[in-house]
């Protein structure tokens, strides 16, 4: 079957990159719509979706846009509009797959109207960039960077075979068949870090048995957006959020918070959630001597040669306790809290580098005492990582799920 790939580019400075890529892939058998997020110079054909278009979608139009002559601007505004364009035509079943190649200003674009589209369209930006830090490009989205080598100017025997192959793999992602995983089954997202593991293994292991597929997201920041995109795009049937230590990042200033709407969305969404207090015992930092000079006299630990974590202190155990509430309390679904009494990791049970019972107990009484009536809280006397505590919590969730079967 053929399928259509929308090629995004700026045809003033990149037209004839944008018309090899888009000859690729007419060669394989397959169509190409082009849209045209230029502004200065003049195209040298016209797009499928003129650049016009384009600045329309964004509101604003070309004429505006030239007479400011911000370029930061008339990349934000033609960023805006391809995004609008492309979800449009996702969403009439117009294409299938999505292609861009470009320098800073066109992977910008490119990737604004890919990180528009659902995880697992197909998504690939052939970029100057590709090789350095692309965290902004990519964000929560599967987006498939490719680096380009040379510049994207002119077409020689280099940019040649690596367009060529953007194409070729963006069509063998839209044409390929998705395999086939048997009946669909619930999803369940959970959150997990290497020291959350074992209660995560465990937990996940008792919903799969009982038919849910479980999603499991590494509290990362990233990966914790990225749960809560798939829970507002509608895929999540319940939430194990066991591992909510991206909030400690977020309080303290480590580099891997979430923001501040983790711990938000399934209760926006109303979608039932089970939730604990996993590696709340720790912040991240990279390398050693990347930690900030004011957190000097702090206990830190040295996770492995990239991960420096740093032991939250009883203060910020209780505001992190007050913080998990005062959000959980604006859920408009099912909530249940689970909360382990004897250490919130691997490295805060007894005889762990950050075992300290004051500051997980601190962060247990502000969730005590911040929750509204109508949430159900428990604490159990393990930690996070013994099996009955993995298994309580799978449980709870799957008697949220399954109202008619009692569950613990």
């Amino acid at each position: 079957m053929a399928v259509t790939i929308a090629i995004v580019g700026c045809l003033d400075t990149k037209g004839d990159e944008v018309r090899y890529m888009a000859r690729a892939v007419e060669e394989e058998g397959h169509r190409a719509h082009i849209v045209d997020a230029g502004v200065l110079g003049e195209p040298p054909f016209r797009a499928d979706t003129p650049r016009e278009a384009v600045a329309a979608a964004a509101g604003t139009t070309l004429e505006a846009l030239r007479a400011r002559n911000d370029r930061g601007e008339a990349v934000a505004a033609m960023s805006a509009g391809a995004a609008a364009v492309v979800r449009a035509l996702h969403e009439k079943g117009a294409i299938q797959g999505v292609l861009a190649a470009g320098g800073s200003a066109g992977t910008s674009i490119g990737t604004a109207a890919m990180r528009v589209l659902p995880v697992g369209f197909p998504k690939l930006m052939v970029s100057t960039l590709a090789s350095g830090d692309v965290a902004h490009f990519v964000d929560t989205k599967d987006v498939t960077l490719m680096y380009s080598v040379v510049d994207i100017a002119g077409i020689n025997r280099i940019s040649a075979r690596i367009l060529t192959n953007a194409a070729r793999a963006v069509v063998a992602m839209a044409a390929g068949k998705t395999p086939d995983l048997g009946a669909a089954r619930p999803l369940v997202a959970t959150t997990m870090f290497g020291v959350t593991t074992p209660c995560v293994t465990e937990a996940r292991k008792v919903l799969e048995a009982a038919g849910y597929e479980v999603l499991v997201f590494h509290a990362t920041g990233t990966g914790g957006r990225a749960m809560e995109g798939l829970i507002e795009d509608g895929y999540i049937a319940g939430v194990l959020d066991v591992t909510t230590t991206e909030l400690a990042d977020e309080l303290v200033g480590g580099i891997l918070s979430a923001g501040p709407r983790r711990l938000t969305v399934a209760g926006e969404k109303g979608v039932p959630q089970v939730v604990s207090i996993g590696a709340m015992d720790m912040v991240n930092f990279g390398p050693r001597p990347t930690v900030p000079a004011r957190f000097a006299g702090r206990k830190l630990y040295q996770h492995n040669a990239a991960v420096t974590l740093m032991r939250t202190t009883v203060e910020e155990n209780a505001q992190l306790g007050a913080r998990i509430a005062q959000r959980l309390n604006g859920a408009k679904g099912p909530v249940k809290v689970l909360l382990p009494l004897r250490g919130v990791s691997l490295y805060a049970k007894a005889g762990g580098p950050f075992f300290d019972p004051e500051a997980d107990r601190a962060c247990v009484e502000a969730i005590r005492k911040g929750l509204r009536a109508g949430i159900d809280l428990r604490e159990l006397d393990t930690d996070l990582n013994d099996p009955a505590f993995a298994r309580a919590l799978a449980e709870a969730l799957i008697g949220m799920l399954r109202p008619g079967v009692k569950r613990a």
